[in-house]
C-alpha cells in the first residue's frame, strides 16, 4: 500500500496541545457517575470529543509532538538491543510512531505491530519493520503481511484520553485490556498521545488495566 506519511527524525519542539482549557479538556469536575451504562455512555462522548480535537490541531503540530513522545519513549525504555518493541500504525491523529520503530532496530531491537484477529478476543503481536510488506487489517488498519507471532517485551498503546492511575481511554473495543489481562508474562505498557487527552477520571472499572505510564509531548505520568 501507499505510504503517504514519510517518517521524519526526532525534535522536541514547542507545542501547543498542552495548551487547552483545563475544564473544556474535563480536568475538573467531572460528573457523578457509577452506573455502568452512564459510564459507558460517557466515555463514548468523551472519545468523540478528543478525537475530533486531536484532528482540528495543525499536522504540523502533531508532527512536532510525535516527535517530541518517540523522543521521550526511547530515553524511557532505554537499551533496545535484543528487545522486542510494539508500537502501532496511526489512526485518526495519533502520534506518528513509525520513526521510533526506525530508530529502534537502528539499535538492535525488534519491532512488531499489534493485529486484530477477532472481537473479543485478544490482540496478537507480529514482528514488522519499516520497508516489510502491510495487508488491510480490521477498520482498514495496516497489519504485517506476513503472520510471524511475537511477545513483546514492551507495548506502546495509542491513547485517546488517560487519567492520573494511567488508565486508558481506547476506542471501545477493549483489546488491550484483554491482551494484558491475558498475558503471563506482562510487558511494560508505556502509553502514547497527547497532553490535551488527560481526564481527571476514566472511571475506571474491574476490566480496566493501567498503564505503567503515559507519555505525552508534555513529559511522562506516572501511575
Amino acid at each position: 500500500m501507499v505510504d503517504d506519511d514519510a517518517p521524519r527524525s526526532f525534535a522536541s519542539p514547542a507545542c501547543f496541545l498542552h495548551e487547552v482549557d483545563p475544564v473544556y479538556a474535563g480536568l475538573a469536575n467531572p460528573p457523578d457517575l457509577t452506573a455502568w451504562a452512564d459510564v459507558k455512555l460517557w466515555r463514548t462522548n468523551e472519545r468523540r470529543r478528543l478525537i475530533a480535537e486531536r484532528l482540528a490541531v495543525p499536522a504540523e503540530v502533531r508532527i512536532a509532538a510525535a516527535e517530541s513522545i518517540a523522543a521521550l519513549v526511547l530515553a524511557e525504555i532505554g537499551n533496545v538491543e535484543g528487545r522486542i518493541v510494539s508500537a502501532y500504525w496511526p489512526f485518526r491523529g495519533e502520534p506518528d510512531l513509525r520513526p521510533l520503530m526506525q530508530e529502534i532496530v537502528r539499535q538492535g531491537g525488534r519491532t512488531a505491530l499489534p493485529v486484530v484477529i477477532e472481537k473479543g478476543l485478544p490482540l496478537e503481536f507480529h514482528f514488522w519493520k519499516a520497508g516489510q510488506a502491510l495487508s488491510r487489517g480490521v477498520w482498514g488498519i495496516p497489519v504485517p503481511a506476513e503472520k510471524r507471532p511475537c511477545i513483546p517485551d514492551v507495548v506502546i498503546a495509542p491513547v485517546v484520553g488517560y487519567d492520573h492511575g494511567c488508565y486508558r481511554l481506547g476506542y471501545g473495543g477493549g483489546f488491550f485490556d484483554r491482551t494484558l489481562a491475558a498475558t503471563q508474562a506482562r510487558p511494560q505498557v508505556v502509553g502514547a498521545g497527547y497532553s490535551a487527552g488527560r481526564l481527571s477520571t476514566i472511571y475506571p472499572q474491574k476490566h480496566d488495566l493501567p498503564m505503567d505510564m503515559v507519555v505525552t509531548e508534555s513529559g511522562i505520568a506516572r501511575r
